[in-house]
């Protein structure tokens, strides 16, 4: 019986694969662009929050002249667009910095950051109250006039948190680092309201006592750094603690 006769196969892929090259090659063109969309912003974005910080977030020397190098105009002027929220963010950090820079004593013990909910102004608690007392020190209002300043000319709300180390309280007023963080906070919020005409319904004052440590309570010095107060600037209608 004679065998059945086959044709030999085509040379070559077979004619779907061509198909499904073109296919591939399309998805991977439509990633790869959108890889480079998304580092352009994440580029914008770096180059942004890493002027603010490191024109107020780290402490580091450098000319004078460089400061302005960090202003809205200077930061659009590079290629980075900037919203109107976040023109008033820079502005009001670069306005604390000045604020803060005039006085040295004063800037040894405080830092200014920006933060995604606005503008966060950290004060060590030895510039405002004596160890253990929710009681303003006669230096606190050196300090308070600046928030002063910003509150009545932003429309800014502010958030006053109350911070301490993991030994502070146990005895007399305070039992426990919880009471004296809200005291303290209470106490400064006190101070805006009565001394500043601010409005009360602008402004909260939490006490977190030593749940939020910026260092760990290992040394007396690391200590000192966990025992603050914070003042938080944001926009109304962001409702942050």
């Amino acid at each position: 019986m004679a065998k059945k006769f086959t044709p030999p196969p085509e040379e070559g892929l077979p004619p779907w694969m061509a198909t499904f090259a073109d296919l591939v090659t399309l998805l991977m063109c439509f990633f790869v662009l959108l890889l480079s969309f998304a580092n352009q912003d994440i580029a914008n974005f770096r180059t942004l929050m890493g002027s603010i910080k490191d024109a107020f977030g780290v402490q580091t020397e450098r000319p004078e002249a460089t400061h302005a190098a960090y202003s809205p105009t200077r930061l659009e002027k590079k290629g980075v667009k900037l919203n109107q929220e976040q023109k008033v963010v820079l502005d009001l950090t670069m306005q604390l910095r000045a604020l803060i820079e005039e006085d040295k004593e004063l800037k040894r013990s405080t830092g200014v950051s920006a933060e995604r909910e606005g503008v966060l102004v950290r004060v060590e608690a030895a510039y405002l109250f004596k160890p253990g007392e929710a009681k303003l020190s006669p230096g606190a209002p050196k300090m308070l006039a600046n928030v002063l300043k910003i509150l009545s000319e932003y429309n800014f709300n502010c958030v006053i948190r109350g911070h301490t180390a993991d030994r502070d309280a146990g005895t007399g007023m305070y039992p426990s680092n919880w009471e004296l963080s809200a005291a303290r906070a209470a106490a400064t919020l006190r101070y805006l309201v009565d001394q500043g005409g601010i409005d009360p319904r602008r402004l909260k004052a939490v006490g977190y006592a030593g749940t939020r440590p910026l260092v760990p309570n290992d040394k007396e010095a690391d200590r000192a750094r966990n025992r603050r107060v914070e003042f938080l600037l944001h926009r109304p209608e962001a409702e942050s603690w």
